[in-house]
């Protein structure tokens, strides 16, 4: 079996399939684009015997039944759906290693004892709905009609009404999450550049950071800014700079893995003769310590005060988002680590500083994950890159760590 013309061929029959006029890729979820491509894995996944199915909301698997435990399934795959204008690997990478590994499985080592199974998850990008992970939480029982029934796209489209268009609905609320699933394995090109700047081709993840969000309004006085002396000035945006120097500063003191972005700021009035009054915002901070990150939160959220009070400012400070760290499963990542190991790939056990579907299933299902280089660490965006033959690298230690848990 030729790796590397099997998953290229894969990856450029999914990248057509919503190709974006204005460039890279565009997915979303329940469009026409996102089914038409679920079909074109489920026809892939049919052609190596599996079976294939749909759940209610639009997952698809594909199944190999084991020879001597089948109700023990050991499962694979990532998400089918696209940032907009995004790259062709973030999510669909996952899909295609899944099941290129699975088709060298049953191709090398014909049926396995425990049943395999590859995903092919709705959604998780969160890019067309205001909602993120809905393939993921439908999967493990975690997903909530109220959070979407009154939602809507942003041409006014709405999500109920697509899911159903395309033939999909909501899953009954008494419905068990399954059972059976004794491992998943999660492949995903890093996002960031670690691994490249190391000179590695594989990271073995062992924990998903929790994350920290924040819009933060302060609210000082718009004047005008020529016969408005500086010592009169209540300066929002000066009290912004304060706010994100001494908070910049203070996470490159505690270094990593502490990662601390301000990454939207909105001025008002925001011109040029106004000194401005008002200024809305964000921040987002993660860390793979649940205590760390609180305690490095609540020492800025305190800096933030006194920098207000200091200046004169009222300040509003909304935490919208609380995430904990997520742990992987510590068999499946020495697993990883005997593949890694047994194909002689370069490789070191890392965090993942960004979210994935394996931290909404890690909580009820033994999970771990493995990360292939990116190209200077670009995506969400068209220039989104992994060398072939580190593409086929993932491949090949997922496909070895699918072997330990489903053939042995």
């Amino acid at each position: 079996m030729d790796l590397k013309k099997v998953v290229q061929e894969n990856i450029d029959l999914l990248s057509s399939i919503g190709n974006d006029p204005t460039g890279g890729m565009t997915r979303l979820l329940y469009s026409d684009s996102w089914l038409e491509a679920q079909k074109a894995v489920k026809e892939k996944l049919e052609a190596i015997g599996m079976t294939t199915s749909f759940d209610e909301i639009g997952n698809l698997f594909g199944r190999i039944e084991g020879t001597e435990q089948p109700e023990e399934t050991i499962l694979s795959g990532s998400h089918i759906d696209t940032v907009v204008n995004g790259g062709t690997l973030d999510g669909q990478f996952g899909v295609i290693a899944a099941y290129v590994a699975t088709q060298y499985l049953l191709e090398t080592h014909g049926k396995p004892k425990r049943s395999l199974e590859v995903i092919s998850m709705a959604e998780e990008e969160g890019s067309r709905f205001p909602t993120v992970f809905w393939g993921s939480k439908n999967f493990v029982g975690e997903a909530k009609k109220e959070d979407v029934i009154d939602i809507a796209d942003f041409e006014g489209l709405k999500f109920v009404e697509e899911m159903r268009r395309h033939g999909f609905d909501f899953k009954a609320d008494d419905k068990a999450a399954r059972d059976d699933i004794k491992a998943f394995v999660e492949i995903h090109i890093e996002q960031g550049s670690v691994l490249e700047k190391e000179k590695l081709q594989i990271g073995v993840v062992n924990n998903i950071a929790g994350q920290r969000r924040y819009t933060i309004v302060l609210k000082g006085e718009a004047n005008h800014a020529g016969t408005t002396p500086m010592g009169y000035r209540r300066d929002a945006v000066y009290g912004f700079a304060k706010i994100c120097s001494q908070a910049i500063d203070r996470a490159l003191e505690v270094g990593d893995p502490l990662v601390l972005t301000f990454g939207k700021v909105e001025p008002k009035p925001n011109t040029v003769n106004v000194v401005p009054g008002e200024v809305l915002f964000t921040m987002d901070c993660r860390h793979t310590d649940s205590e760390e990150l609180k305690a490095f939160t609540k020492e800025i959220e305190d800096m933030m005060r006194k920098v207000a009070a200091d200046h004169e400012l009222e300040i509003d400070i909304d935490l919208w988002m609380d995430e904990a760290p997520v742990p992987m499963n510590e068999e499946i990542v020495s697993a990883i680590e005997t593949a890694a190991q047994a194909e002689k790939m370069a490789y070191k056990v890392m965090h993942s500083g960004a979210g994935h579907d394996s931290q909404i299933i890690a909580p009820h299902f033994p999970t771990a994950m493995i990360f292939v280089p990116s190209i200077d660490g670009i995506s969400h965006n068209p220039a989104e890159a992994t060398d072939i033959d580190d593409l086929v690298n993932g491949v090949k230690v997922l496909a070895s760590t699918l072997y330990e848990l489903a053939y042995k």
